[in-house]
């Protein structure tokens, strides 16, 4: 049975496919903030939404993690470069949080521009308190988390029937401090988790996670820069990944990927 192609029998540009959705954009007014999610770096994975929304900016706070190419689609609008990296001078929540407030009472069109989802890991849940604390209009446009978009772009399902019955996305920028995360509690879920930020403490996230029971031979990966060209990613064991990502010269950003579901990658390689 052969595939439909619309009522002339032509296949429809991208142009005639948008004009046939008839997505009509909410307008972004002044003084108002949209905290907007630019997913995990293609451009192609923007949301129709957030495109709508940088079209419209006349201001863009945005962060290390959106590629160059989506800080272009906001065009004529004042750029205000706010990106945070472990280790290195950035610039503090508070002053960002300032910043939005003092563009949105100055009257502009402001779009808050995070990588992946705002609220998963990318403090966009303070920045939404904070605005909403000073009785700043805003609105959230989510975006593709990277922690889960990036894995279906390397071919590691999330989920697997047989393999895991949830996944786990956590933090791994505080390990092996007073606020770390108990990795043993979620060694013995015994389900997949995906580490953001954790590059610079890999060996002890690994290190805590066998100790608190997972197999040394559980399949590991580290993603680095999925979706864009600079994409690499890399599979180990849980008990070889950090020497595997130190030999690799891997670095931030990336994400850690441990469980069952990384095994996957090889049987689907075949895909296109």
């Amino acid at each position: 049975m052969s595939a439909s192609t619309g009522n002339n029998g032509e296949n429809a540009t991208l142009e005639q496919a948008l004009a046939r959705l008839n997505f009509k954009p909410r307008p972004l007014e002044p003084g108002h903030v949209w905290l907007a999610g630019a997913g995990p770096g293609d451009p192609g994975c923007l949301t129709l939404e957030v495109l709508a929304a940088l079209a419209e900016a006349d201001a863009l706070v945005y962060d290390a993690l959106v590629s160059p190419d989506v800080v272009a689609i906001a065009g004529s609008a004042e750029l205000f470069f706010a990106g945070k990296r472990g280790g290195q001078p950035s610039m503090k929540q508070d002053d960002i949080t300032a910043l939005l407030v003092r563009l949105a009472r100055e009257g502009r069109r402001v779009v808050r521009l995070k990588g992946g989802d705002p609220y998963i890991f990318g403090r966009g849940g303070e920045e939404a308190l904070a605005l909403a604390r000073q009785n700043i209009p805003f609105r959230v446009l989510p975006g593709l988390t990277s922690g889960l978009s990036a894995l279906a772009a390397t071919g590691i399902p999330a989920t697997m029937r047989g393999i895991n019955k949830a996944v786990i996305l956590a933090t791994g920028h505080a390990a092996g401090t007073d606020d770390d995360l108990d990795w043993a509690a979620i060694a013995r879920t015994g389900q997949p988790v995906v580490v953001y930020m954790g590059m610079a403490n890999l060996p002890l996230i690994a290190a805590a996670l066998l100790d608190g029971g997972l197999a040394p031979s559980t399949p590991a990966a580290i993603i680095v820069a999925a979706t864009t060209p600079r994409e690499r990613t890399v599979i180990a064991t849980l008990a070889t990944i950090a020497g595997a990502a130190a030999a690799a010269g891997l670095a931030s950003p990336a994400l850690i990927v441990v469980g069952g579901i990384v095994a996957m990658r090889a049987a689907l390689a075949g895909g296109a």
